[in-house]
């Protein structure tokens, strides 16, 4: 790793208004991922972080449900084809930073991997110096919860994208929204 860059090189925001849109913006996504990206969603409990997740699999054709690592703190989905291993990453629980992060090596997975963690802002940036940062917004007032079936909890969300490094140079993060 060299030198931490926190330069943004592309940035872009968009408005996503359910559940399904949100995994069809981590399809999106995924289109755009390689083995070796690193990405930190940061928003709060029952922004969509999880969801965004979820499609993010289904766009990379990995194997398994993407579900909240919340309680195992990492999950490792395999691909089905020729693309790369997801590893979903949740730190909510890990108040040590890269200290503790260091234990699930990350750092070993994440050049044949897309990392994706789930509350990494503040914790796993050294990991690389080219990262996309993805933070969720919902408005004030919102009920908790964007999965799949929360009746009434569906409130549009803001995603601002952040891409760090010369990886994220030139990438059309905006055609996502």
């Amino acid at each position: 790793m060299g030198q931490l860059s926190e330069t943004p090189v592309t940035t872009a925001s968009f408005t996503v208004g359910d559940a399904e849109l949100m995994r069809e913006a981590g399809r999106r996504l995924a289109a755009l991922l390689r083995a070796g990206d690193l990405v930190l969603l940061t928003g709060p409990l029952g922004a969509g972080k999880t969801t965004l997740t979820r499609g993010i699999g289904e766009g990379l054709g990995v194997r398994g449900a993407v579900t909240s690592p919340t309680f195992v703190i990492a999950r490792v989905h395999p691909p089905l084809g020729g693309g790369p291993p997801l590893v979903h990453v949740d730190a909510y629980r890990l108040a040590g930073g890269l200290d503790e992060m260091e234990d699930l090596d990350l750092d070993a997975e994440l050049p044949e991997s897309v990392v994706v963690v789930e509350w990494g802002e503040g914790r796993v940036e050294e990991l690389s110096d080219e990262r996309l940062h993805v933070v969720i917004r919902r408005p004030e007032g919102a009920e908790d919860g964007m999965a799949e079936g929360d009746e009434g909890t569906d409130a549009a969300r803001e995603v601002t994208l952040t891409g760090v490094g010369a990886r994220w140079q030139g990438v059309g993060l905006r055609l996502l929204g």
